[in-house]
């Protein structure tokens, strides 16, 4: 795993994923593997037949000049494209397996002349099925590729401790500092012990591996907008998530956690399935 999938559909969007795609390869020595897709439904053109000679020819000139613009910042890297045909979410997924990529970066409401890759569920498509971690951004989101402050919500679910590998090693990489957050969906002692429990491992994990750390507590009704506010209260730019949280009225009402944080966080999200899940959808 010595690379970086970074989805491209030339849009504005796309291009801000990109570099912070390139901002942690460039401290990790990765390699950037950028994936376009064409969706025949949207651009009623098939790649591969003699009339998309032209727009092969574009997308090829496009990701030329992106290697030309970042190859500065990658002298230790190497920096790469892939033009492939399908479902969007499916195909980057596909691609991620076949070589074997450390996570997926995205853009997720991207528009450009060739098509609109993330307008409606392909993001959530891809977050919900996705076998590595997924490092999400809105259009608009203007916050520093350079990591400082890590938000890591900690809930009651046994699954909630599976994301601290990764945002550790990302934490590793930029010297940044975690916000260990433990969240309180219900009231009832025993299952707010139980998250305190979760925290005292996670806490003991960062402070074994000497990553900076600080440990907070809320009460919360809608666990994605109080996480929003406490990372606006300590100006993070990254939120650390499963794709799989508590339950409450208010989750079940406006659907998923996930796609509640993603679709509304002004800060990128990395989003990880716990293994159980994916096992259960493989089948």
């Amino acid at each position: 795993m010595s690379n970086i999938i970074a989805a491209i559909d030339f849009s504005d969007c796309s291009i801000n994923a990109l570099e912070h795609a390139v901002s942690i390869a460039s401290k990790g020595i990765l390699d950037v593997h950028m994936v376009w897709v064409n969706n025949p439904s949207v651009t009623k053109t098939t790649i591969y037949s003699d009339t998309a000679s032209d727009l092969v020819d574009e997308i090829k000139a496009q990701f030329g000049k992106l290697i030309e613009k970042y190859k500065d910042r990658l002298p230790e890297s190497h920096m790469d494209y892939v033009i492939r045909e399908g479902k969007v979410y499916r195909e980057i997924l596909d691609e991620a397996r076949e070589v074997e990529s450390l996570c997926v970066i995205i853009g997720t409401h991207g528009a450009s002349g060739f098509e609109q890759f993330w307008i409606g569920s392909n993001a959530n498509r891809l977050i919900s099925v996705a076998h590595c971690p997924v490092i999400t951004l809105r259009a608009g989101i203007n916050v520093k590729h350079e990591l400082e402050r890590i938000v890591m919500p900690i809930d009651s679910t046994i699954d909630t401790r599976q994301k601290l590998p990764f945002t550790a090693y990302l934490a590793r990489l930029f010297d940044a500092e975690i916000y260990v957050l433990s969240v309180y969906a219900s009231k009832y002692k025993a299952i707010q012990r139980r998250v305190d429990e979760y925290t005292d491992q996670v806490v003991k994990y960062l402070e074994e591996e000497g990553i900076p750390y600080r440990r907070d507590s809320m009460i919360v009704d809608n666990l994605t907008t109080s996480t929003i506010e406490y990372a606006k209260k300590v100006r993070a730019n990254l939120i650390s998530i499963m794709t799989e949280q508590e339950t409450s009225p208010f989750n079940l009402l406006v659907g998923p956690y996930a796609q509640q944080m993603v679709n509304n966080s002004p800060f990128p999200v990395l989003s990880i399935n716990p293994k159980e899940t994916l096992i259960m959808s493989s089948r």
